[in-house]
């Protein structure tokens, strides 16, 4: 049974995703057709992430209370009827209104899918469901801006009308065929016990592992704003030839969280692994300066790639597996420190960019390195994780 509500998991999180990954490549178009600066679509995208980040500790929290489906359910509707209405847009005005809501109900869905995974599965299986999960993630990004572009074809608002209409899709696939992970008899218990702040957990014995999730996103994201015009400026590499090194990448992320990381965490554990991950970061920023060659900077990458499956699927288990608190409350701060390293990533990258082309990526890779330090000193003080209650 287990595995059926993984399977389900997994397509929730693929189809709830790549609705996103469709607008991504057309966001910037439509919002310039409308008269939008650069910086004006800046604060189109960081303003979706600032809601992702006040919001999902909220929802995490009511999830909890009220249980996970609920949540799932209405963060999808919210998200087809804001990316519905976005693609109905007329001004930059209207963009941003529908951006901030489509952020503050959308936070409600992909915490709370990861909270139904820690739910559902004993600590030492959660990496496995985490990875498994986090390749339905890695797919949408693969699958989703090859439809994006296609579609736009059509023009530029059919893109966001068809996200909406996955999401509308996804919604009613869960009210039929996804069931509820949280008995009412626990959510008793939750609402009796989860009596902090997760914020109180992110400066304690848990910072750490915050801390990677949130160096990861950082760093990560600033390559992503940046590497572009870097291939562009010193190579003269196109779009085109972006996407297929990000195809590269998303795919062998896919396979290692989904195929490969339970495996993997229950031969080494997920120290090691999370560890390898770290390490392959550190490299693929390292390396990236130094070749500029199609295949090498593809194979680079795909270090990106791999350590993305180990780090996050591990990172994640590992805080579930330890916290004192609710997973949605905790799937909640998870998501709000990967939205923190999106708002501040691209805003860092872009201003060493100016300064120097490989700035970023030394400063990735620098970050990785002190992280990495600090988990080999550290980890091994991190609280033993809590025992696994069956249902």
């Amino acid at each position: 049974m287990k595995k059926k509500h993984l399977a389900l998991l997994f397509f929730v999180a693929f189809l709830t995703m790549l609705g996103f990954g469709i607008i991504i490549p057309i966001l910037p178009f439509f919002a310039e057709k409308l008269g939008a600066t650069s910086f004006q679509i800046g604060v189109l995208f960081a303003s979706y992430n600032i809601m992702q980040l006040l919001f999902a500790p909220v929802w995490g929290t009511l999830s909890d209370r009220i249980g996970r489906k609920p949540l799932v359910s209405f963060g999808l509707l919210g998200f087809a009827v804001t990316f519905i209405l976005f693609g109905m847009a007329e001004s930059y005005t209207e963009m941003l209104v529908y951006r901030i809501l489509g952020g503050i109900v959308s936070a409600a869905a992909l915490p709370t899918v990861t909270a139904m995974v820690a739910d559902l599965l004993p600590t030492e299986e959660r990496a496995k469901g985490m990875g498994v999960v986090g390749a339905g993630i890695g797919l949408s990004f693969v699958f989703g801006p090859v439809i994006g572009g296609l579609l736009s074809g059509y023009g530029f608002a059919v893109p966001f009308y068809a996200s909406g209409l996955v999401a509308l899709l996804t919604f009613f696939f869960i009210l039929y065929a996804l069931p509820e992970s949280l008995p009412k008899e626990k959510r008793t218990s939750l609402r009796k016990e989860a009596s902090q702040n997760p914020l109180v957990s992110l400066f304690g014995s848990l910072s750490l592992l915050y801390g990677i999730l949130f160096v990861v996103s950082f760093a990560f994201s600033g390559l992503e704003t940046t590497f572009a015009l870097y291939i562009h400026d010193l190579y003269g590499f196109t779009s085109k030839d972006l996407g297929y090194m990000f195809l590269v990448m998303g795919i062998i992320a896919a396979c290692v969280q989904g195929g490969l990381i339970g495996r993997l965490v229950k031969q080494f554990g997920e120290a090691a692994i999370l560890t390898v991950g770290m390490i392959f970061y550190g490299i693929g920023f390292f390396a990236i300066p130094l070749s500029g060659n199609f295949w090498v900077l593809a194979l680079i990458l795909s270090l990106f790639g791999a350590g993305q499956g180990m780090i996050r699927a591990t990172a994640t288990a590992m805080i579930t597996q330890r916290t004192t608190e609710g997973q949605g409350i905790t799937s909640g701060a998870i998501s709000s420190m990967d939205s923190l390293g999106r708002i501040l990533g691209p805003l860092a990258g872009g201003a060493v960019y100016t300064f120097s082309h490989s700035g970023p990526f030394f400063l990735g890779g620098v970050l990785m390195v002190l992280i990495l330090l600090w988990f080999q000193l550290s980890h091994r003080r991190l609280p033993d994780p809590e025992p696994t209650v069956q249902a």
